[in-house]
């Protein structure tokens, strides 16, 4: 079968098409995805702006059509922080059913933590033991830990790397200069206090295996000597501890609209980069974790997953039945 994912995020609104069946690899047919930024797009009052939600209207429109020529028999349609805290979400939510044709769904943080979870537990298999699952996403982190594929602690916390770049560093993406030290030094001081109820939370689950997904991870682990995306799917990519002080240490002196000359940094993300590394290096080091192994599947891959094993579900009902 041919499905279709949908993933509204706080950075991108992104199409997978995928090529699946229950019980084998969901291998891509297409990809394709339009930076917005909705995470930046948040105005004082909490709702997302006018502009914010005509281009995603114009997205999703986009996603939905490409999905239809490319005869994806599903769309599963979902939008994880940025829309979900908005104030207006509901209003949001129903201009884009009215004007697309798409349900979006919108996920809690711990659902997005569950099937990212999912998706690395497939990557890497039972073999892997108990695994510690790391997304760094535009508007929030997501933390899970568990030894099945529905893990035993799942977390969401307010520390995307857009949404921390907006109200936190407040960088100009054009910015000629790089943010002031003592902004920072509060940046890192305010994520760990954040991370100060979890902490002992999941080292109650402990784990064998530490892994991490999204394209801040990537980022930073190819900046921080990773094989490039060049290099395929299997190749085996991580990052440490002492990799990532490195890069942080060098990217928090070079001016905003510089860091997309670096190797593997979009230029959509670029400004991001600051923080999405505050908040990588707080949480490897109040988790205590020396390195992460870098996983190619996250969220859209957990939901396609989940969809996979609802039609297992329902095809084995019927043949009970």
């Amino acid at each position: 079968m041919r499905l279709g994912v949908l993933d509204v995020g706080s950075n991108t609104v992104h199409l997978l098409v995928v090529d699946a069946h229950p019980g084998a690899h969901p291998w891509p047919a297409h990809s394709e995805k339009v930076v917005l930024r909705l995470a930046e797009q948040i105005g004082p009052d909490g709702a997302l702006t006018e502009a914010g939600a005509d281009g995603l209207v114009r997205a999703v429109a986009a996603a939905r059509a490409s999905a239809t020529r490319l005869g994806s028999g599903d769309l599963l349609a979902f939008a994880t922080s940025a829309v979900r805290e908005a104030t207006n979400a509901a209003e949001v939510l129903a201009r884009v059913r009215d004007a697309t044709g798409v349900r979006l769904e919108v996920l809690s943080g711990a659902d997005e933590a569950r099937m990212t979870f999912l998706a690395v537990r497939r990557w890497f298999g039972w073999s892997a033991g108990r695994l510690l699952a790391l997304d760094i996403g535009g508007g929030s982190l997501e933390i899970a830990a568990g030894i099945d594929e529905d893990p035993a602690v799942a977390v969401s916390l307010p520390l995307g790397a857009g949404r921390l770049t907006r109200d936190r560093l407040r960088i100009d993406p054009d910015g000629a200069e790089p943010p002031p030290a003592g902004a920072v030094a509060d940046l890192r001081e305010y994520v760990d206090g954040l991370l100060d109820p979890v902490v002992e939370k999941m080292a109650e689950v402990g784990w064998e295996r530490a892994v991490a997904t999204s394209k801040t991870f990537r980022t930073l682990a190819r900046l921080a000597g990773a094989a490039p995306s060049g290099a395929g799917l299997w190749a085996r990519r991580s990052l440490t501890r002492q990799g990532l002080r490195q890069v942080l240490g060098f990217v928090r002196h070079i001016p905003p609209r510089h860091l997309s000359e670096l190797e593997g940094v979009s230029v959509g993300r670029a400004h991001q980069l600051l923080a999405g590394a505050v908040v990588a290096e707080a949480v490897m080091r109040r988790l205590d974790v020396p390195a992460l192994d870098i996983c190619p599947w996250a969220l859209r891959e957990g939901v396609i997953l989940r969809q996979l094993d609802r039609f297992t579900e329902s095809a084995t009902r019927g043949d009970q039945a």
